[in-house]
């Protein structure tokens, strides 16, 4: 029987929400982390690089590595001995770029058993990479401290398609690709833990799938642009980064039309472009921009921001 992308979506994320509310709720509450909320490549003052942890009980389920991200974790009093799976949207460097040094870190900080690594190709090779580019300290703390070898640690599952991608007792994971142009393999996650849905969007231009994976969650946190900025005749950088700001993200209006569509009950928003230096904007102004369309509750997320459903 042919089951539509859309319908798949649908059943999949009901079902896994009926199956998970069922189970008893002691020490899984869900808690979301905000740990980088700027968007774009170049370093910010006032936000750190993209990443969100959903918290499940004594879990760390990391989604995106930006630059950081360990001390990032440290200063939300998130051990990384807890670190339980790490999920990257795509393979851009201000989402990965704090990949490499999280493990490293992440290594000599207490983790000691498999941590199962989710995201698009070529995550393999780069983790690879990555851990020989770290090989000399890697095997000199293993002779001098006696610590096992890190890379047998790191379970990689490349993400190519839609569906389930992760489940364990206490979450259940569904990607579907987004809408980032000129990435093929980039993905939104869905997160039913037993007392909540969290949506994570990645970077992405205003998506039906992302909609459907949305509908009736406790939380989506989206990226979001401010088109009318990037129009603007005096706008910062170069026409080609301009043309991809506008192709690839959701405007903050656009986003708060896909948010009532989705039927969620809190909105995020992260990624702010532009984030300052190159432009700032008020809070205010993004969550009146959205306000146009979606009257549940708006959060405009900040670094180290602690939210619950």
């Amino acid at each position: 029987m042919y089951v539509s992308r859309r319908a798949f979506l649908t059943i999949g994320v009901s079902t896994a929400a009926a199956a998970f509310a069922a189970r008893p709720r002691a020490q899984t509450s869900t808690r979301l982390v905000l740990l980088g909320t700027a968007g774009g490549p170049t370093p910010k003052v006032e936000r750190s690089a993209p990443a969100q942890a959903v918290v499940v009980g004594d879990r760390i389920y990391l989604i995106d590595c930006g630059d950081g991200v360990a001390r990032q974790l440290a200063l939300a009093g998130l051990p990384l001995a807890q670190l339980r799976a790490i999920f990257i949207t795509h393979q851009h460097s201000d989402h990965n770029a704090g990949y490499g040094p999280l493990l490293v870190v992440g290594w000599t900080s207490g983790i000691g058993k498999p941590i199962d690594v989710l995201g698009p190709p070529p995550l393999r090779t780069m983790t690879d990479r990555l851990i020989e580019a770290h090989g000399f300290d890697l095997s000199l703390r293993e002779r001098d401290e006696g610590r096992a070898p890190l890379r047998p640690l790191i379970r990689i599952r490349e993400v190519t398609a839609d569906g389930e991608i992760f489940r364990d007792d206490r979450v259940r994971v569904t990607a579907v690709r987004n809408d980032h142009v000129p990435i093929e393999h980039s993905y939104a996650y869905r997160f039913d833990t037993p007392d909540a849905s969290i949506v994570i969007s990645g970077d992405t231009a205003l998506s039906d799938s992302v909609r459907t994976l949305a509908r009736g969650a406790d939380i989506l946190v989206h990226e979001v642009f401010m088109r009318a900025f990037f129009e603007a005749p005096d706008a910062p950088l170069t026409p080609d980064i301009r043309r991809h700001i506008i192709a690839s993200h959701t405007d903050a209006e656009d986003l708060g039309r896909l948010a009532a569509d989705a039927g969620v009950k809190t909105l995020v928003m992260t990624h702010f472009v532009p984030s300052a230096p190159t432009g700032h904007i008020p809070d205010e102004e993004w969550i009146a921009a959205a306000r146009k369309h979606f009257s549940g509750r708006i959060i405009a997320g900040r670094d180290l921001m602690e939210i619950r459903p």
